[in-house]
């Protein structure tokens, strides 16, 4: 009974990667890799969603340098360049936090179910080189098939747009059937694979899937061509690795992220508390002064006779400190974190 359940949990849990992927894992490999990074900062995917549509002719490069100045991680600014993607994401913030969640609990899990759905696709004959994408399937003496798709041009990357339900062949999880997007120049009875407009876009992909080992490689170089915060390393690629502090207050899905990251987020909370206070303290003290009272001086007052107008002096003061902490409480009660930027 036991295994039945295991294995039947299993199948489950397989449905939903298969229908979460399902919708992008025939985009470039290198817009695939921003997706899912992008995926884990929820928040930042909104704004940026909202940044898009209020800039609906910012694209490509040009639009990442544009956002530069945004609190967002580097993986949310890149995304500005495709317009479509982020009206894409728009649509489906739920699978947006979902397919950062399943990313970060299991990134190999992820990446071999696109992996797994491309390989479908390939059987199906619907995914090929064209005009728009080189289709390389690499096939190591040992080990598992790996189906690359990069730009046909590396100047100008297509996202391609298909139903997913057919593109794969008939799809073999009903209960679990995966999100449509029609873009605005959709067209019935069009290819089961279309593009869109080609986005010049060199600089703005400056991460890759490292198949078969589950992550994501960051080629450096291209990385701080854009990006105003730059990585500092000796290497022309660097491994990607989450940064907490810009998940902005989104929980986290699973325990095991949970104690990986929330320690890590919390501990730059605790420093922030720190400089807070830090900077209650001395606009109180700045008050005080203004009003022509030393603290100091006023102890000591106390401690002598007629100390009731050294008193009412402190007194005033002290009230001045609680009015300065209170209203800099009201005003950070909203529990966003801190702005740090990732990368590598």
């Amino acid at each position: 009974m036991y295994g039945a359940v295991q294995a039947e949990e299993t199948d489950t849990a397989q449905a939903k990667l298969d229908q979460m992927m399902a919708p992008i894992a025939l985009y470039p490999d290198a817009l695939l890799a921003q997706i899912l990074m992008a995926s884990t900062y929820p928040a930042d995917v909104a704004e940026a969603v909202k940044w898009s549509k209020e800039n609906p002719k910012q694209e490509g490069d040009a639009a990442v340098e544009v956002v530069q100045d945004k609190p967002w991680d580097p993986s949310v600014m890149s995304l500005v360049a495709f317009p479509q993607v982020l009206a894409m994401m728009g649509e489906q913030p739920d699978w947006v936090q979902n397919l950062g969640d399943a990313f970060l609990a299991d990134s190999s899990a992820v990446m071999d179910t696109a992996q797994a759905l491309r390989k479908k696709a390939k059987d199906e004959g619907n995914l090929e080189s064209s005009e728009q994408q080189t289709v390389i399937v690499e096939e190591p003496a040992a080990g598992e098939t790996t189906i690359i798709i990069e730009p046909a041009n590396p100047e100008v990357v297509y996202v391609p747009y298909y139903n997913p339900t057919v593109v794969y062949g008939v799809w073999w999880y009903p209960y679990y059937t995966p999100y449509y997007y029609r873009p605005v120049y959709y067209r019935p009875g069009a290819a089961i694979v279309g593009f869109g407009i080609g986005v010049a876009a060199t600089r703005a992909l400056w991460g890759n899937p490292r198949w078969g080992r589950g992550d994501v490689d960051i080629n450096v170089n291209r990385y701080n061509n854009i990006n105003r915060n730059k990585i500092n390393s000796g290497n022309r690629n660097a491994g990607w690795k989450h940064n907490a502090n810009n998940r902005r207050g989104t929980p986290y899905k699973d325990k095991g992220s949970r104690d990986k990251f929330d320690k890590k987020r919390g501990g730059a909370d605790q420093r922030q508390d720190f400089r807070g206070r830090d900077g209650q303290r001395d606009q109180a003290r700045n008050n005080m002064e203004n009003r022509g009272v030393n603290p100091a001086e006023g102890r000591r007052e106390l401690k002598g006779a007629g100390g009731n107008q050294a008193r009412s002096s402190v007194d005033r003061a002290n009230r001045d400190a609680r009015m300065v902490r209170d209203t800099s409480r009201n005003r950070g009660s909203g529990g966003s974190l801190g702005s740090g930027r990732s990368g590598g």
